[in-house]
C-alpha cells in the first residue's frame, strides 16, 4: 500500500502544534520506538505519550526548513523551540528520520543540538 508520507507527518506536526498529542499519536503505530541520539529511546506509545506530557506541556514552536522522502523513510529538517523544565525558551537545531509501516509512523531517529547564541 502506498501512502503519503509527507502528507502523514505534516498533519502529525500540526497536531502537535496545537497541542493535540493525542492527535499526533493517532499517526503512530502502538509499538513506535523514538530514538533520541545521544540521549534516550522511548519504546511504545505510551513511553511517547508520557514524554510529550512533560516535554510539550506547552506546544512547540517549530519550522521544518526541508521534508525528504525515500520509500518508507522521511526526513525533517528544522528549528524547534520549546520551554525546559524552568520554563525557558529554548531552540535547537534538529534532523528527525522518521520510518513509517502500514501508513504510520513506526520509528524516531532524532538528531537534536540546542541552538547557543552568542552574544556580540
Amino acid at each position: 500500500m502506498n501512502h503519503d508520507h509527507k502528507a502523514i507527518l505534516e498533519k502529525a506536526n500540526a497536531a502537535v502544534a496545537a497541542g493535540d498529542n493525542e492527535g499526533f499519536l493517532s499517526f503512530c503505530t502502538d509499538d513506535t520506538t523514538w530514538t533520541f541520539v545521544g540521549d534516550r529511546t522511548l519504546q511504545g506509545k505510551e513511553a511517547v505519550r508520557q514524554y510529550m506530557t512533560t516535554a510539550y506541556a506547552e506546544p512547540p514552536k517549530f519550522m521544518v526548513e526541508n521534508l525528504i522522502a525515500e520509500d518508507d523513510f522521511v526526513t525533517a529538517i528544522g528549528k524547534i523551540s520549546m520551554k525546559n523544565e524552568k520554563g525557558t525558551l529554548v531552540h535547537y537545531a534538529y534532523c528527525d528520520v522518521w520510518r513509517f509501516r502500514d501508513g504510520k509512523m513506526a520509528e524516531l531517529k532524532a538528531f537534536v543540538i540546542e541552538v547557543i547564541s552568542v552574544a556580540k
